[in-house]
């Protein structure tokens, strides 16, 4: 699995990022263009999914199983190490 750091996920440009959290920790806040796809829904929304992407969830445990999940289906995900949680302790925009 593939994993980048919160300040390479701010670097990064041209990269979907699919946030697996559950709707009411999206709308919370989250990172500025992430798109949200539950893990709860993974399995039903797949084909919504890029073939490649970065996932992201509050911490990195959620989004690493989604990434792992994904790879032998020929999905490239990177997890972000740390999730939305690093983000928000780095002093990174929020979106709400």
């Amino acid at each position: 699995m593939q994993e980048i750091t919160v300040a390479e996920l701010k670097a990064r440009e041209n990269t979907p990022l699919i946030d697996v959290r559950e709707e009411h920790e999206f709308v919370a806040g989250h990172v500025p263009g992430a798109i949200n796809v539950p893990m709860s829904q993974i399995a039903q929304r797949v084909d919504e999914l890029p073939r490649e992407f970065d996932v992201i969830c509050h911490l990195g445990g959620r989004s690493a199983q989604v990434a792992q999940a994904l790879e032998p289906h020929g999905y490239e995900a990177t997890n972000v190490a740390g999730g939305t949680d690093a983000w928000i302790s780095a002093g990174y925009e929020v979106e709400r």
